[in-house]
């Protein structure tokens, strides 16, 4: 690992502001291309995803998926099953342990495999000819702003003096809580909700508008359905008073069709959204021009107001995935490098919320495509007709396809299912080479899986599904 102070040098081919996924995607492709990087972190390496994201919250939700298997292991005539937390630190310090290994293996270590990349420490701020880090000028022709996000806080009456949890500090706990409020239905309030409530811990879950409101409205409505089995209360179409500090730990009122109702738990954990990292880089000073969200706006080769500066990941405000913060770092890199040559990609964008059953989805919605002008048809398979769901005794979930009524066209597809996340890639490659929901529905696909759902929901526009015989069609 290098640093501009020590070499002497301060004159860069890019500057990559950001030391997450993003910016790592940036850098790597730049020395890749030839150009000498200067590589700007602050803080912790690695970023959001690594860090306090998708790693820790992913091997906890896996965590508690296990417990629940075997609780649900009676499905089964003839088989009985029970699992616990023995030891609530311990996982926790097994889940610190692999986000060490990960952050060491994928993010530190790789700067020795870079001689071309400079890493340096510290708050950076935009110039007209590059970046000041500390004091010290870094200059370069070309800069890519990827700082990401961090936690937003909702404006409630109450809450500055009111302790609370963010998706970091939830998975930080040293003692499994004994109740939990969790505020907000998207995806983070949605997998944490129900990983704690699995672990043991009684959960609240309260959203204003329905869970996952971007997904296709019987996706949330069923997914509502499965979390109130498990036992989270779901209070929906509410709006926050008030919150304070309260004896059994913090107390949240809220307002449902003008009646006023208090709310009490243990802990409050608030999962209602995300800022762009942007405070110190005196974006206004520099020209560059900002979204109502305070993500920076950018055209479609990732070029930002300011000639010269680009910025990628959620410091955009957009796509806020791990991978296509990736994706879109590299197209910015290229673009700096090459003529702005690139152009992003997003309309087959797959996406993916690890609830169980998990969502995913990619392309339009129903309510997308409408408002896009097209005369759209729907096809929606539940999961109690595909033959994979039958056999592992667990038919929770559906499958929602839209298609444009006068091409045929396949525009998007929603699933929820037990392994939803891995069939969802399919729709992806299909809406990339546009097939028809007809193609989809000749397309042969594996028996007694879940990615086979897709052609019985395509069938499922012409024909009665329920009338097929095993792999007929």
């Amino acid at each position: 690992m290098s640093d501009c102070c020590s070499t002497g040098n301060s004159r860069y081919d890019l500057i990559v502001i950001g030391a997450g996924s993003a910016g790592f995607s940036a850098a790597i492709t730049a020395a890749e291309e030839g150009a000498r990087v200067a590589l700007i972190g602050y803080g912790t390496i690695g970023g959001t995803c690594v860090n306090v994201g998708c790693v820790p919250s992913k091997t906890m939700i896996r965590a508690a998926e296990a417990l629940h298997g075997a609780r649900a292991a009676s499905r089964f005539e003839g088989i009985t099953g029970d699992a616990h937390i023995s030891d609530w630190s311990a996982l926790i310090a097994r889940k610190d342990k692999l986000v060490t290994k990960l952050r060491n293996k994928k993010y530190i270590d790789l700067l020795n495999a870079y001689e071309a990349i400079d890493y340096i420490e510290g708050a950076a701020r935009i110039t007209d000819d590059g970046v000041i880090v500390g004091g010290r000028s870094i200059n370069a022709d070309k800069t890519i702003i990827a700082t990401g996000s961090s936690v937003s806080v909702p404006q409630i009456p109450g809450i500055d003096e009111t302790p609370y949890l963010t998706s970091t500090t939830a998975l930080e706990l040293e003692q499994l809580p004994k109740s939990l409020m969790v505020g907000g239905g998207g995806y983070i309030g949605c997998e944490l909700a129900q990983m704690f409530a699995r672990a043991g811990t009684k959960v609240t879950l309260v959203t204003r508008s329905r869970l996952l409101p971007e997904a296709e409205p019987e996706i949330s409505d069923a997914l509502t359905e499965y979390f109130e089995t498990e036992g989270i209360a779901v209070r929906r179409g509410l709006k926050y008073v008030s919150t304070e500090k309260s004896d059994e730990g913090v107390s949240l009122t809220i307002s449902v069709d003008g009646q006023e109702e208090t709310l009490n738990a243990e802990h409050l954990l608030l999962t209602t959204g995300r800022n762009a990292n942007t405070g110190s880089l005196g974006l206004e000073e520099a020209g560059i021009e900002t979204l109502a969200n305070g993500g920076i706006v950018v055209d479609e080769r990732m070029r930002t107001s300011k000639p010269g500066v680009y910025a990628a990941g959620d410091v955009t405000g957009r796509d806020q995935f791990v991978y296509m913060a990736a994706y879109g770092a590299k197209l910015a890199a290229k673009n700096a490098l090459n003529s702005n040559s690139n152009v992003y990609e997003n309309a087959a964008m797959p996406w993916v919320v690890f609830t169980d059953p998990q969502v995913a989805g990619a392309g339009w919605s129903e309510r997308q495509a409408k408002e896009a002008g097209f005369n759209v048809k729907t096809s929606i398979a539940p999961l109690d007709q595909v033959p994979r769901a039958l056999a592992a005794r667990d038919t929770r979930g559906l499958i929602k396809l839209v298609a444009d009524a006068d091409t045929d066209r396949l525009l998007g597809a929603q699933i929820l299912a037990p392994e939803g996340a891995d069939s969802i890639q399919t729709v992806v490659l299909a809406l990339k080479y546009k097939m028809t929901a007809t193609e989809l529905g000749e397309t042969i696909f594996p028996y007694l899986t879940t990615v086979e759902g897709l052609k019985l929901a395509a069938q499922g526009f012409g024909k009665d599904v329920t009338k097929l015989s095993c792999c007929a069609g």
